[in-house]
């Protein structure tokens, strides 16, 4: 078997990507700059097709896993994960609040161990997120008297936070999600704390930071709903002035949560033809499909007002009726016909979660794989999309 990252190189090799002029040429020579040393396998998987077979000469698939996966206490999501996906995301060990929750403290157990999980079944390793408005510890926006920080203070903290992490893991991770959701829904950047201290140069600064630790890894911009046509204009006008300026952002991300709704197959599409034009690679991050009617409606009182809508649309907490899985399926599918469609710059698909249980968005049954581990008949539907 191929290993998976040096597959995504010769992909990359063969298609001629034009990248901006700040990636090391590096990039280009080494499996998504620098990644993994692997021995590859002589033998043919038998058994049941998995995801990363069927669309190992298409881009890579991913998943996002949680400390029960990675240090062994879920044994079914592991068997999933090793089965299915050649590429891991972090759902919450590397984000800031969990691995530096107070100024002197780093916890890097938990990271440790998602790094050496990745590096065990030999799959591109992701980090997620450095720069965020959410999960982001009040104190690394406030001095000693409760006030704002100046400027020059939040970009020391932002400045030693993300060397210090993505320097611990510098040739092991080998994609960071640098800034996380930095735009409003008008596509205008967001007013989060980072804006509003630093000015809108932080997120240059960030980029910054990131590739002077690791001037290998793949620094990838991350945010959700870019289908909407103000928010890919912003996101678009963004990339090009980093570009412009030199900064080293080499990959864009599409978050990709979904509903049975949105974004419809015309949007998907013309969001990943534009997207690719800046000339980055594009990677699906986050996906999964809401099958709840309050689609992307995800607090806790948009979840108690539709429980009762849900249930009599045929949505459980256990599973979803047939005319649902069916539903959920054939949307799997059209989004899968896309993104192959666009499989010249999609290099990465990484789902949100591995079953249903472990999904963010769990009250709407998102994922491929159900709350007991077993595929639901989506899965079966992206299988089949593999030969189109």
């Amino acid at each position: 078997m191929e290993d998976p990252t040096r597959r995504l190189n010769r992909t990359l090799m063969k298609r001629h990507l034009i990248f901006t002029p700040a990636i090391p040429a590096l990039l280009l020579a080494l499996p998504i700059a620098g990644l993994l040393t692997m021995t590859s396998c002589t033998t043919v998987p038998k058994g049941p097709p998995t995801l990363k077979d069927v669309y190992k000469k298409d881009f890579l698939i991913g998943v996002a896993i949680n400390q029960h996966q990675f240090s062994g206490e879920d044994t079914r999501g592991d068997s999933i994960i090793k089965a299915n996906f050649d590429s891991i995301a972090p759902e919450n060990v590397l984000k800031w609040d969990s691995v530096h929750p107070r100024p002197d403290t780093y916890l890097f157990e938990g990271p440790d161990q998602y790094v050496k999980f990745g590096e065990a079944n030999h799959m591109l390793i992701v980090g997620h997120a450095l720069v965020w408005h959410h999960q982001t510890p009040e104190w690394v926006f406030q001095g000693t008297n409760g006030q704002p920080v100046d400027r020059e203070t939040l970009l020391r903290r932002m400045h030693d936070h993300i060397q210090t992490v993505v320097g611990r893991y510098r040739g092991r991770i080998k994609v960071w999600d640098v800034v996380n959701e930095a735009l409003d829904e008008d596509g205008t950047l967001r007013d989060s704390p980072w804006m509003k201290i630093i000015g809108e140069d932080y997120i240059a600064k960030a980029f910054q930071y990131a590739h002077e630790a690791d001037p290998e890894a793949v620094l990838r911009y991350n945010d959700y709903a870019l289908e909407k046509d103000a928010k890919r204009n912003g996101a678009i006008a963004l990339i090009k002035k980093l570009q412009a300026q030199g900064v080293s952002v080499t990959a864009i991300g599409l978050q990709g949560h979904c509903n049975l709704r949105f974004p419809t197959v015309v949007q998907e599409d013309l969001t990943l033809a534009a997207l690719g034009k800046l000339k980055l690679q594009v990677m699906v991050t986050e996906l999964d499909v809401d099958c709840s009617r309050g689609g992307q409606q995800t607090t806790s009182a948009d979840i108690a007002a539709n429980r009762q809508a849900q249930i009599a649309g045929g949505l459980s907490s256990e599973s979803l009726s047939d005319a649902l899985q069916q539903q959920l399926a054939r949307r799997y599918a059209d989004l899968f016909g896309v993104f192959l469609k666009h499989k010249d710059v999609v290099k990465l698909v990484t789902f949100w979660g591995v079953t249903d249980a472990d999904s963010w968005r769990a009250h709407g049954n998102p994922l491929l794989f159900d709350k007991h581990g077993q595929p639901k008949p989506a899965f079966d539907a992206v299988i089949r999309a593999a030969g189109q």
